[in-house]
């Protein structure tokens, strides 16, 4: 408990990610970046999709440091809070093997690995849905983009059932998942990759409309669209997930007694600050009007 804290006195947080975003310039982002625990793999001179993913390989990196210090139990449930690195290892994987383009270097997973040492041998796209259908992962079916709603919906559903202190965000990130996907790009999930989300959205699975899908949703999913009356209002929906998600993190990190709560609350304030601290990267980067994109953030 006493490490898991310790990962979390020198991260930016909100006022660091403010200087950030007002830096004028991504250059200079970075070198304010360079008293942080991001500075191992951040340059300047490097482009915005570069630093920002040196922001998550950080994170990864953190998440692997607290897995060496933690019982089996404890490295079950931060496999399963790590599990978007493996996703987007995956969809890269599959977008090589599909289209033939070219790709980041994979995530390096380490002992938080599920399926993706077998899935990164694939040769074939078949090949890698044959890895997936038989590890815990299974295998969504559907095209590209079904694949990765797929992966994801199933990560929720597992971390909501294995990682009992995680499952209100969990229940609350597949619904703003769900809600996206059918109310704004207007593809609705297919039916096996719904399949994990059934027991998290209940009959809201099944509504017609957004203002039915948002009255339907039980209440450890629905407070993430609390205040939403419109599709194009989600994205402010996200940052509100990502301030829940930090708060309750806090809280949790402080506990004293033993258990993974405390672990769990670290993983989370580290992920929220990286999330940050990666939009923050944007702003800077664009030259977007800071007040109004930091109030994004925040």
């Amino acid at each position: 408990m006493t490490r898991a804290r310790g990962l979390l006195t020198r991260c930016p947080g909100e006022p660091g990610a403010c200087r950030i975003a007002d830096a004028g310039s991504l250059d200079a982002a970075l070198r304010l970046l360079a008293t942080t625990p991001y500075r191992g793999r951040l340059t300047t001179g490097m482009s915005l999709p570069a630093a920002q993913r040196a922001v998550t390989a950080t994170l990864l990196w953190h998440l692997r440091v607290l897995a060496g210090w933690l019982p089996r139990r404890g490295v079950d449930c931060l496999r399963l809070l790590a599990s978007g690195f493996e996703i987007v290892n995956i969809e890269a994987r599959y977008r090589q093997l599909s289209s033939r383009v070219a790709e980041p270097p994979p995530y390096e997973l380490g002992s938080l690995a599920t399926a993706w040492n077998r899935v990164a041998r694939a040769a074939r796209p078949e090949d890698l849905r044959t890895a997936l259908s038989t590890s815990p992962w299974r295998d969504p079916g559907g095209t590209a983009a079904e694949l990765a709603v797929g992966l994801r919906l199933t990560s929720a559903a597992r971390t909501a059932v294995r990682v009992p202190c995680a499952a209100r965000w969990s229940a609350g990130r597949t619904a703003l998942l769900v809600a996206r996907e059918r109310f704004v790009h207007g593809r609705a999930p297919s039916a096996s990759a719904m399949g994990p989300a059934a027991q998290l959205l209940g009959s809201a699975s099944r509504a017609p409309d957004f203002r039915e899908y948002r009255r339907r949703l039980p209440a450890p999913a629905g407070w993430a669209l609390r205040g939403i009356d419109e599709p194009a209002a989600l994205w402010q929906a996200e940052g509100r997930w990502w301030r829940d998600v930090e708060q309750d993190g806090l809280r949790m990190a402080r506990r004293t007694r033993y258990g993974m709560d405390p672990v769990v609350g670290a993983v989370a304030v580290l992920s929220a600050d990286a999330w940050r601290t990666r939009g923050a990267l944007e702003l800077a980067a664009n030259g977007a009007s800071f007040q109004e994109g930091f109030d994004v953030l925040v």
